[in-house]
């Protein structure tokens, strides 16, 4: 199967189109379009068995929002346009709002059916995701939640497929080296530093928490922690607690580095507000750590409360500070769901089981 892939993304749902299509590359051939957004880089570049990335040299080559990328989507369109009529997909699968309207353009009288995947639903731009829902051969959701707002949106029910993030397991498993650590218990979290993101409220968890410290990685390079707005509240927040000694910022981490992390703590907080991938979450089950998450989005899906993990609401410290106090003071329940967790997501969400699904929604289409 020769499969188009429109992606106007970036951060972690870049990477987790790309590494879908390497999976999708050991069977298939595959042909990641974007917009450049950067100087350097060949036009065209094989990324991998089977998956190759060409760069539209159209607008400016640095990132841009997506409303900022509009006026160039005709452009984008009718680039996708020739190369299609040159080398014809069976199958075209749109990223984003941007992505979708570039790849409808480009489709126009070639007869290849096209898949759209939103991410998360835009409150300003409800009218164009819903044509473009309406309008594809099939739409993606990433959990069930997604599909809800989907059929909110005004998507058929039937047009939807569910196919959820996945999560590299070879990287991220039980074995393998684990951080450095003291004699306190510890709580990870991973990901930005905004209040959105949850971190402010595993620091206030802490008031209800002895003997345990929090590492958090995220936000930017460590050495501009100092001068970045978010991290420089969460730190006034902890000596405002009187916390501070318990918590430390690690800044931005190497992705390579996250699985040793999560090894060397005895339970991952990821407690976000929204959770369109729930990728921390995936992530620290593979590694075999026990997970609180916030009981929304995708960790409605990929978290069995109690069993794989446990939910909390978002930004409910004294409830968080319960669930790490009970996790933290029996070990028999943290091993039972670290391997609980580490077999769902090597079963459920490997980067193998997501694109045999996606390819049977792909083969869906083209019927």
């Amino acid at each position: 199967m020769n499969i188009a892939i429109v992606a106007s993304v970036n951060g972690s749902k870049r990477h987790h189109i790309h590494a879908v299509a390497r999976e999708l590359g050991r069977e298939h051939h595959v042909t990641i379009y974007s917009r450049r957004d950067s100087a350097e880089g060949k036009p065209r570049t094989r990324v991998a068995p089977g998956v190759t990335v060409e760069h539209i040299d159209v607008g400016p080559a640095r990132d841009l929002t997506p409303d900022d990328v509009v006026p160039y989507l005709n452009d984008i369109g009718r680039h996708l346009t020739k190369r299609w009529s040159q080398e014809r997909p069976d199958v075209i699968h749109a990223h984003s709002w941007t992505g979708g309207l570039a790849a409808v353009a480009g489709a126009k009288g070639l007869d290849v059916p096209v898949t759209q995947t939103f991410h998360s639903v835009d409150a300003a731009h409800i009218k164009l995701e819903r044509a473009l829902g309406r309008r594809a051969n099939a739409v993606i959701a990433g959990s069930n939640d997604e599909e809800s707002a989907l059929i909110r949106l005004g998507v058929p029910r039937n047009n939807i497929a569910i196919v959820p993030y996945g999560v590299d397991t070879e990287r991220f498993h039980r074995q393998g080296p684990a951080a450095t650590r003291g004699a306190r218990k510890r709580l990870l979290h991973v990901g930005a530093l905004s209040p959105d993101r949850g971190a402010h409220t595993v620091v206030r968890a802490l008031l209800g928490l002895t003997d345990v410290e929090l590492v958090i990685a995220g936000g930017p390079d460590p050495d501009a922690l100092g001068d970045d707005r978010d991290a420089r509240r969460l730190r006034a927040l902890a000596e405002q607690l009187g916390v501070a000694d318990r918590v430390t910022l690690l800044g931005q981490v190497k992705r390579t580095a996250v699985p040793k992390l999560m090894r060397g703590a005895d339970a991952v907080v990821t407690i976000p507000r929204e959770a369109t991938t729930g990728i921390v979450a995936l992530e620290a089950m593979a590694c075999g750590v026990p997970v609180i998450a916030s009981a929304v989005g995708a960790h409605l899906d990929s978290v069995i409360d109690g069993v794989t993990g446990l939910l909390v609401p978002p930004d409910r410290p004294a409830q968080t500070a319960r669930l790490a106090r009970e996790l933290l003071a029996d070990g028999t329940l943290r091993t039972a769901l670290g391997y609980a967790g580490a077999d769902r997501a090597r079963s459920r969400y490997s980067w193998e089981r997501v694109s045999q699904e996606l390819v049977r929604v792909y083969e869906a289409a083209c019927a």
